[in-house]
């Protein structure tokens, strides 16, 4: 897709159509994809909050929000489920469809119904802000860079650990991602701006900042770098800790490194650094800006200046040309790598990406044999990389449903009498252990 292309798609919406929200409506919000959509469906979720509304089911929303993902062909398949089921469970609600699969084939959704609203994730947070009849008179209510500022998403609804948003888009193309086309070149929030927000949230109670972005490790602002931005939010809150989402690995310098290592708990010991594959050859087809060698140079890097540190990773299965001999090499450096946490992902073909024009497609039978094998290993280095822990002490920050996340990212049983927002300092036990 063009550059005038996909520009056509993302101002693409209905004409003369209006949101129609206010004290007496219910929303219901379905989020597909990323934590970067998730911390976007939080913030319009914020600004119906902000009105009154109120959060119920879709078959009792007045307006159904779907933010769309299109990473993969199998994604954008559940996108077009999830518009299609809210619009035949609720057959009068306003359905808004946002988000990156939207971007890239409004029509498609428009198609759906009427009652179909596509809207870009430019122009969202002050599209809703327009609809909702009470907001205008909420004061601090902002929405520039196309997010709701001065919203704080605590409270009921909400998550304990908050997610945030400081950079979107991606200057890199993977050949099997179409992201960067949907989100477009990189861009990053003002330091000024998340400095500002975590002293807000801190004031408020929130206890952990989860940083989110397309690709973290690209944010900016002049000359400041990720680490300075780390640095800086250390200076100007007291008890706040921050979580760094995934982070790719040529990002990662010993700045970042001596940062995280001197931060003592206030930077999660916590790094997710996607792999995708143990095989050089498939990570070139990749485009893929490392090699396993290079990646696990990093990595002992990390082990050595922080022996406690705990690494999750993305990992690819079936990608196209991907032989027994390939798979296996995965399964050799996550053994080696001592991964905490596998997000595995079966490849599925995406249109528009130059992997979907590969001939060397892997079968779906062979897919899921893999994917089920790495599954296995993920589920023994998971339990491996906790039992390792038992005996060490964490702060922990609990959650809803009697559960606390450490700071290593393990979910454990939280302590009796623990309420949801508490940071609690534990002793890792096996019998703690939920996931």
């Amino acid at each position: 897709m063009g550059t005038e292309q996909r520009n056509q798609a993302i101002k693409a919406v209905h004409d003369n159509t209006i949101l129609s929200v206010d004290n007496t409506s219910h929303f219901s919000v379905i989020n597909l994809g990323c934590k970067v959509n998730r911390v976007e469906s939080d913030e319009v979720a914020a600004l119906f909050h902000a009105c009154g509304a109120q959060q119920g089911t879709v078959a009792q929303a007045d307006v159904i929000l779907v933010n769309s993902c299109t990473v993969t062909g199998e994604a954008e398949k559940k996108t077009r489920k999830a518009v299609r089921r809210a619009l035949r469970e609720n057959e009068d609600a306003q359905v808004v469809v946002t988000g990156c699969a939207a971007a890239l084939n409004p029509q498609l959704y428009k198609d759906m119904s009427n009652r179909v609203l596509v809207q870009s994730k430019e122009d969202l947070a002050a599209f809703v802000r327009d609809g909702l009849e009470d907001v205008k008179s909420i004061e601090g209510v902002d929405t520039t860079y196309g997010e709701v500022t001065h919203l704080l998403r605590v409270g009921k609804g909400f998550n304990t650990r908050v997610a945030y948003k400081v950079q979107d888009g991606c200057n890199n193309a993977c050949t099997f991602c179409i992201v960067h086309v949907a989100r477009g070149k990189a861009t990053s929030k003002p330091l000024a701006d998340i400095v500002a927000d975590a002293k807000e949230y801190e004031a408020q109670g929130v206890h952990e900042m989860v940083l989110t972005g397309i690709n973290l490790g690209a944010w900016n602002d002049g000359d400041k770098r990720l680490v300075d931005m780390l640095r800086t939010l250390l200076a100007h809150t007291s008890t706040m800790r921050f979580r760094l989402s995934s982070i790719e690995p040529a990002t990662i310098d010993d700045a970042l490194i001596d940062t995280i290592m001197q931060a003592k708990g206030r930077i999660c010991k916590h790094l997710h650094i996607p792999l995708q594959s143990g095989s050089d050859a498939l990570l070139k087809a990749m485009h893929r800006p490392y090699t396993t060698e290079t990646y696990e140079r990093l990595l002992q890097k990390l082990y050595k200046a922080m022996p406690d540190i705990s690494i999750s990773t993305d990992i690819i299965v079936g990608f196209p040309g991907e032989t027994e001999a390939d798979f296996s090499e995965t399964l050799e450096i996550s053994r080696r790598a001592r991964f905490s946490k596998i997000h595995i992902f079966r490849y599925s073909i995406r249109t528009g990406t130059p992997a979907a024009t590969y001939d060397n497609q892997v079968l779906p039978e062979i897919k899921q044999q893999r994917a089920h094998i790495l599954a296995e290993l993920a589920r023994n280095l998971r339990q491996n990389a906790f039992t390792q822990r038992c005996g060490t002490s964490e702060y922990a920050l609990v959650e809803d449903g009697g559960v606390a996340t450490t700071e290593s990212y393990f979910t454990i049983l939280a302590p009796k009498g623990a309420k949801p927002g508490d940071m609690v300092e534990c002793v890792l036990r096996e019998e703690l252990y939920v996931s």
